[in-house]
């Protein structure tokens, strides 16, 4: 599969074809590839909040990640077994996962912040026969039955102790042949309702991501690339591992709590090229100083998971000159609809489909719904990015498939509209979108027009019921320093909401709050504000708090 230059996105677009190899494993076709290639080029920089700094080159990586999937061979591991990968961002964490690649293992990668029962589920779940965690983490897995292979950074009573055990393993390792469609990761996502979705990927899979850090991140052998996700997620997969090592770029991973200044610092001095925040962190970057910090090396930002407003967009552009581009992807497709450095961009808008991959818009009636009208994201199946399936559950599955004339897609869960040019624009979750007076609004809008107020840090729009309208927008508004919630400050706010966009959009419900609800990935939780508001129900009409 050839990197086409995306000079130009239709021109790109039409060339690309997907070119999946029969057989591939990331840890041998990727890993030792580099290794053999530019064994002495920096793969890997790491460094923790006290100032510890360990570099990797690609030839470290190699020998590392093959002396981890002797380990792992000599204790019991075998292809297709599933492994919890519970650790924090050290270095640790990417020679395991290449490991168990290597090996044809399922790693299954976690954070560290899950609970003993939030352990015990995954391992049940997935028929996990294995581990690999730090120190304080172990008691986690006690009694866990069916964990017989049990792997610690840091040792502990009953646990093979992971730097001791590497070093006294022999150099080279026999990989077994993978398969394209053989199970390579497993993770696990937070759905609506119920326990956490196990999404399992193939080794296609993990071969197609490199797509998007091709087109979207722009990675190249020279670029240093930091991504802040934390190490359970697929964004730290496609990020952090497996999209820069596919094109040979150097990643920075800082162990430490978010502070701004810090943040700053260190783009600053590792020269970071390409950098990955939520936009989260980004609302709280712009408002530091950065009029004596040299990050001229700094090209592009990108961000995921959370749609960023178009006044982030450009403070960001002001105050760096690089560019800050949003995009769209979940766990079971990854990244799937882009910005891209070479084409405009849209304020507000997630982008274009990446190239080989086709969205749609459908309405009610399971037809393309017109540009601008809001209407079900759906992504056209087969594409190799997209996911095996719901782990253990083929009726879960199944619910994401829809089928038109004959054709398959993927039902995203989502909303969306696109314009006439192809960009879409997030409208919300299927459960997100607030039905008023017959009128359908994406919090989305709402809450971008908010963000626009300087009074305004954080803010999430949410349907509340209302005796007269069924249901009326209720914006939860977390206020900027030196500003206090009033009711004149509520009209304010409402009038301009009005000005920004459609006026039957603006919120008839305002409540000032020291916080917002989040998953541990950043991502506000619509879902908890809106169920309080219709557990709790406010009389009809305009009113604040």
């Amino acid at each position: 599969m050839k990197r086409i230059p995306l000079d130009d996105y239709d021109t790109a677009r039409g060339a690309f074809a997907w070119e999946i190899p029969p057989a591939f494993n990331f840890g041998v076709d990727v890993v030792d590839h580099w290794a053999r290639e530019t064994p002495d080029r920096t793969a890997l920089i790491w460094l923790d909040e006290a100032g510890h700094e360990r570099r990797f080159t690609f030839a470290d990586m190699g020998r590392l990640s093959d002396r981890a999937a002797t380990l792992l061979r000599r204790l019991g591991v075998r292809k297709g077994d599933r492994v919890v990968v519970m650790l924090p961002r050290i270095p640790e964490w990417q020679i395991a996962m290449v490991a168990c690649l290597k090996l044809g293992a399922v790693p299954i990668p976690c954070i560290t912040m899950l609970t003993a029962g939030d352990v015990a589920y995954r391992v049940e779940h997935s028929g996990a026969t294995a581990a690999i965690t730090t120190a304080e983490n172990i008691s986690k897995f006690d009694g866990l039955p069916g964990v017989e292979v049990k792997v610690s950074v840091g040792g502990g009573e009953g646990w093979t102790d992971f730097a001791a055990a590497l070093g006294a393993e022999a150099e080279g390792f026999d990989a077994p042949a993978i398969a394209a469609g053989d199970p390579a990761v497993l993770y696990y996502t937070s759905g609506s309702t119920g326990k956490a979705k196990g999404v399992l990927h193939a080794s296609r899979a993990i071969f197609a991501w490199r797509v998007s850090a091709w087109y979207w991140l722009d990675l190249h052998e020279d670029d240093v690339i930091w991504c802040t996700a934390d190490t359970g997620w697929s964004k730290a997969g496609t990020s952090i591992l497996f999209g820069p090592w596919s094109c040979g770029s150097t990643v920075l991973f800082y162990d430490g709590p978010f502070d701004a200044k810090r943040r700053l610092e260190l783009l600053e001095r590792y020269g970071v090229s390409v950098f990955c925040a939520a936009a989260t962190e980004l609302r709280q970057l712009i408002r530091e100083d950065m009029a004596d910090r040299d990050l001229s090396a700094l090209r592009l930002t990108v961000s995921a998971g959370e749609a960023v407003n178009p006044e982030i967009v450009r403070r960001w552009r002001d105050l760096t000159g690089g560019l800050l581009l949003d995009g769209y992807g979940q766990t079971e497709t990854l990244m799937s609809v882009l910005n891209y450095p070479a084409m405009p961009v849209k304020p507000g808008a997630m982008g274009r489909p990446l190239p080989g991959t086709e969205m749609a818009v459908l309405g009610d009636d399971d037809r393309p719904a017109p540009p601008g009208q809001p209407g079900r994201l759906v992504l056209r199946c087969p594409n190799p990015q997209m996911m095996l399936g719901y782990w253990d559950d083929a009726k879960q599955t199944a619910t994401t498939r829809i089928s038109i004339d004959g054709v398959e897609w993927f039902v995203t869960g989502d909303r969306a509209r696109m314009d006439g040019d192809g960009y879409l624009f997030y409208e919300g979750r299927d459960d997100d979108v607030i039905n008023s007076a017959g009128y359908r609004i994406g919090p989305m809008e709402v809450e971008n027009a908010l963000m626009e107020h300087a009074a305004v840090l954080e803010c999430a729009a949410v349907a509340s019921p209302d005796a007269e309208r069924g249901e009326v927008v209720k914006a939860f508004v977390v206020l900027a320093p030196g500003h206090v919630g009033s009711v004149d400050l509520t009209a304010e706010l409402q009038d301009f909401t009005k000005r920004q966009t459609a006026p039957y959009k603006y919120p008839r419900r305002i409540a000032y709050v020291a916080d917002l609800p989040m998953t541990v990935s950043g991502k506000i939780q619509r879902r908890k504000l809106r169920d309080a508001e219709f557990a709790n129900p406010l009389p009809s009409g305009d009113e604040s708090s």
